[in-house]
This record gives structure tokens, C-alpha cells and sequence, in this order.
């Protein structure tokens, strides 16, 4: 029986290129033919740090191994696959116990022994990393320089110099920026919010830090990370540096920043950086104190809602502004309205609704409008002309693949007699080196499988609001089941709420509900793990409410 095999290749985003993953699947090719193995697939992740895990072809590559689509993991080295002493040992496992091998270019077969010791080479390598570049940041900040970023009123200085290397961390006050800083502490002093200050600039089309429009986050900022045009110390010539640390959740692989004491700050002065005169600043903390006392953010025995879990509604992150795209948040007891609107004035949607009228017409919707009967089945005769057109095309596709295999097969078999019968000049071998490469490339290509597009069942509608029926009296009668609420959520894309068409009348809703979650929910249980994968149910379903909802339109 053939050995299938699976090529995983990685580069991060310091000194190497895009062309390492090449190199790195061209080795593990070679390899896979003088084995005779069989390849399956070639997994591959670009410019991303093997310090995570949290990469798409790292993940489709577990998915497939979970599967049993293959039987060994072919890789250059083991640090390619993660630099993680923690992940290292947890691939190790799932392979294992999926029966599959992990083998390297470098190191072979990896057996316990290479998990112990490589992965404690990898894990000091990412340690010794990352104290050499904190102490050379350190080393900048010490001389006033910038250790990285770029903080509003400030432009970035680019000159080299003797032997025409790049000076790093120079800036310069940048005129027109400072004068909107100084206005805002200005505008803060005699009174007004940082909403008003937002909407304020935002009207006069001011752009914000990164070019958008200003939020009030942007100037109120965090006390205590530092941060926000109110709060940053640079502005009056004060650089501090080390204020937060950052370490990777063992649970999602991303890296969360923790607040360092103030002890472990670095504090330089730089008054040729200052913007703010320092009776300006006082006043401006006085009043954010001031604010903050008032609000009892300094009383440690306070509830800290955020460390309390809510339960989720069903339409949570999900409701949108219809007129300017930005999320619909809570403005009170049960009502949500525009965030854009109320706190950057650059929107004039002022329409409120309450949540739970809106969560009651989305789930009628879902349950009657959603999946019509007319509607799905000009959704299955389009899907199956899709789908059609992506066979042939694929066909095609292929066929023109194996014949390029076929021809560069022939050159190959050509440059050997040549070699074999003695003209063995250094060009010939270069040329047979490519068109190898280029061989390997093209079956790598010709070996991924094709989609297969999952059966559609002919009562699919009917299936589907039967389901929807059962979860929403699920939700009424215990409306913080999480199990229905998250079932539910998964079959809404977003909800998009607009202006009232007539004074006084209701909003304008527009629900779009995602095909793929629909489709599943209207299988049967036993047919719900078929695969929807394909790009074809990426699309959505849209429907309109204003008295009543429209019919229901599939788009692909």
C-alpha cells in the first residue's frame, strides 16, 4: 500500500522571502519521490510566526490529519511546524493517536526524544529572540528615540548614516497634527466630552490618527495603560516605554497584553517633543480624575461588569447600520441605535430599536420567510448550474495540468539520455533542476483533491422551518439557553437596520442569513455533517422587512 503523504512548508515575516516556501516544498518533493510515496496535499502558511499556532494551513492540515488523510507529515524542519515547546508536544500527540508520522528533512522521524530536546532548543530560541530585541529597544528609548509605532503629532525622521545605514526612531513634532492636539485638550478644559469633541472634528472633517474619523476612545483613552490624546505624557515631552508586556493564551494562541508595574516603566525625558504646555495638562488630568471619581472608578469594592458573564443575545455583534455600515450598540434599557450616529456624528441614522422586538422579527423571519419553498428550488437549479460550470472548468483545468506534467516529463527523459550518454555540461543539470521543480509544483497542484458538492435534500424547506420552529420555542422557553442561542445566531449573517421610512414609523430591517448554517440546519441529523464548504455557499439569502417581509431572494 502506498504511503500518503502530507507537505507542510512556513515562513515567517523577518529576513525570509516568500521564495523559502518554494525551496522548502521543491526538498520535501525530492524527498517524496525517492520514497515513492504518494502525495496527498501541500499545506502552506506565509509571512506568520511559528510562535502560533493560529495559522489557516497549519489548521487545515490538523482538520485533514483528525480525518485520516494521510499517513505521515513531511516538513524541512520541526520549527517550521511550530517554535512552541507546548504545541510541538500537542502535534506530536494528535498525529499519534491518529496513527500518522511526523517526519522532517533535518531531523527524520521525530520521536519523543526530538520533542524534548528540539522543542526546548525552539522555545529558548524564541525567549533569547525576544530578550535581544527588548534590550535593543531599551537601548533606543534611552536615547529619547522611538522604540516602535507612531503616536499622533509626529512624523517619523528617515536619514542613514555614515557608512548609509538606517537611523531608527528619530520624529519631529508634526505642526498641523500638534495644533488638533492642543485644541483637543483645549476643548476638553472648558468643558466639553470626548463625544462632542469627537463629533466636533468629525464635522470638520478632520482625520483621525489612522485616517478614519475620530472616536471618543481615540481621545479619552485607558488610565491605566496610558493611552488616548488625553492621557500621553509624550505630548509634554515625557517618554514612557514598558508599560505592558505581552504573553500568548495557551487556549487561542494569540498574544494578550498584561500591565507591567509602574517600577518596570522607562521614563526619558524629550522636551524638544513637547506639544502641550504643562498648565494645559494639569488642567486636562484634573478633570479626568475628576470624572473618574465621580463615576467611582477609583472605589476598588465596584462591580466590574466586564469580569461579569452576560448572557449573549441572539443578535449580539450581529445588527449593523444600514446607512453607514457601523454596529448597532446599546443606548439604554434594551435599546440598540447607531454608535457612528450618536458618538462621531458623521451618521445621520438616529433610529433606535428595541432588542427584543427586533430579536422577535428576525427569528419570524428566519422561521417563514427564510427558505421558501419557490426560493430553494431556483436555489438548487442555480446552485446545480454552478456547480456544473465548476466541473468543467476544473476538468479543464486538469487536463491542461497533466499534459504540461506530460511534456516537461519528456524534456526531463531527454536531459537524462543526454547525461547517461556523457554530455554532462553544468547547464544541463541547472535545466534539469528547474524542470523538476516545476514538475513537483504541478503535481503538488494535481494531487488536491476535488470538491464534492453535498447532496441537497428535495424537502430541504421544510426540513429547515421545522427546526427553526423547535429552536424558537427552545428560546422562549428559557430565552439564556446557550446551546439555541448560538444555533440560532449561526443562521444569521447580520441584520441591517435603517431609517424609518414615514415619520414615526418603524425601521427599515434587512435580514441576510447565511446559506451554508441554513442548509445544515434543514438536513437531516443524520445528513447534517455533510460538507457545505464549498465557495459556493459563501453566499447568502436576503430579506426586507418594513410592514411585512419581502419574498426571500438566494444570491450566489
Amino acid at each position: 500500500m502506498t504511503t500518503r503523504v502530507a507537505v507542510y512548508a512556513r515562513y515567517s515575516s523577518d529576513s525570509q522571502s516568500s521564495a523559502s516556501l518554494d525551496d522548502q516544498i521543491r526538498l520535501c518533493m525530492e524527498r517524496v519521490g525517492r520514497e515513492g510515496w504518494s502525495l496527498e496535499q501541500v499545506y502552506r502558511d506565509a509571512a506568520i510566526s511559528g510562535s502560533s499556532t493560529q495559522r489557516p494551513g497549519y489548521k487545515a492540515m490538523l482538520s485533514a490529519a483528525k480525518a485520516g488523510g494521510f499517513d505521515v507529515v513531511l516538513s524541512e524542519a520541526l520549527d517550521r511546524l511550530s517554535r512552541d515547546q507546548e504545541d510541538v508536544a500537542a502535534l506530536f500527540k494528535r498525529l499519534k493517536f491518529a496513527g500518522i508520522k511526523l517526519v522532517t528533512l533535518s531531523e527524520g522521524e521525530i520521536t519523543e526524544l526530538h520533542i524534548g530536546m528540539k522543542g526546548t532548543m525552539n522555545a529558548l530560541f524564541l525567549k533569547d529572540l525576544a530578550d535581544k530585541t527588548h534590550r535593543g529597544l531599551r537601548g533606543r528609548v534611552s536615547l529619547g528615540k522611538s522604540a516602535g509605532g507612531l503616536c499622533y503629532g509626529y512624523s517619523v525622521v528617515k536619514h542613514v548614516d555614515a557608512k548609509a545605514e538606517p537611523i531608527r526612531g528619530d520624529r519631529v513634532i508634526d505642526d498641523g497634527q500638534a495644533q488638533v492636539v492642543r485644541r483637543i485638550f483645549g476643548l476638553f478644559v472648558r468643558g466639553l466630552s470626548p463625544i462632542a469633541i469627537a463629533k466636533t472634528l468629525n464635522e470638520e472633517r478632520v482625520a483621525g490618527p489612522t485616517g478614519d474619523a475620530w472616536r471618543d476612545t481615540t481621545i479619552r483613552g485607558h488610565a491605566g495603560r496610558g493611552t488616548g490624546i488625553l492621557r500621553n505624557e509624550l505630548y509634554i515631552g515625557r517618554l514612557v516605554w514598558n508599560r505592558l508586556r505581552f504573553v500568548k493564551d495557551p487556549s487561542s494562541g494569540k498574544r494578550v497584553s498584561r500591565l507591567n508595574s509602574a517600577a518596570q516603566w522607562i521614563c526619558e525625558e524629550v522636551p524638544h517633543l513637547r506639544i502641550v504646555d504643562q498648565e494645559l495638562w494639569t488642567q486636562a488630568q484634573n478633570r479626568l480624575a475628576d470624572i473618574r471619581e465621580a463615576r467611582g472608578a477609583n472605589n476598588p469594592a465596584r462591580i466590574r461588569f466586564w469580569e461579569k458573564r452576560r448572557a449573549q443575545h441572539v443578535l449580539s455583534g450581529k445588527v449593523f447600520c444600514a446607512a453607514c455600515g457601523g454596529a448597532m450598540t446599546s443606548v439604554g434599557k434594551d435599546y440598540l441605535a447607531c454608535s457612528v450616529a450618536r458618538k462621531q456624528g458623521i451618521c445621520d441614522n438616529l433610529a433606535s430599536v428595541r432588542r427584543p422586538i427586533l430579536q422577535g422579527v428576525v427569528v419570524e423571519a428566519l422561521r417563514k420567510n427564510l427558505m421558501h419553498p419557490d426560493d430553494v428550488k431556483e436555489f438548487v437549479q442555480a446552485f446545480t448550474a454552478e456547480w456544473n460550470k465548476v466541473i468543467a472548468e476544473q476538468g479543464a483545468a486538469r487536463a491542461t495540468q497533466q499534459t504540461s506534467i506530460t511534456t516537461i516529463q519528456r524534456k526531463i527523459d531527454r536531459l537524462v539520455d543526454a547525461i547517461t550518454d556523457g554530455l554532462n555540461l553544468p547547464d544541463i543539470k541547472s535545466k534539469l533542476e528547474a524542470l523538476s521543480a516545476q514538475k513537483a509544483s504541478l503535481l503538488a497542484s494535481f494531487a488536491e483533491p476535488t470538491k464534492q458538492a453535498p447532496t441537497l435534500h428535495p424537502n430541504l424547506a421544510e426540513l429547515y422551518r421545522t427546526r427553526v420552529a423547535s429552536l424558537s420555542e427552545a428560546l422562549a422557553e428559557a430565552d439564556d439557553n446557550t446551546e439555541v442561542i448560538e444555533r440560532l445566531r449561526d443562521l444569521v449573517e447580520r441584520v441591517d437596520v435603517g431609517a424609518a421610512i414615514s415619520a414615526g414609523g418603524a425601521p427599515e430591517i434587512t435580514l441576510t442569513g447565511a446559506i451554508a448554517s441554513m442548509i445544515r440546519l434543514g438536513m437531516p441529523v443524520s445528513a447534517s455533517a455533510v460538507a457545505c464548504d464549498h465557495d459556493l455557499f459563501r453566499s447568502s439569502v436576503k430579506v426586507v422587512a418594513g410592514a411585512r417581509f419581502e419574498r426571500a431572494a438566494f444570491r450566489l
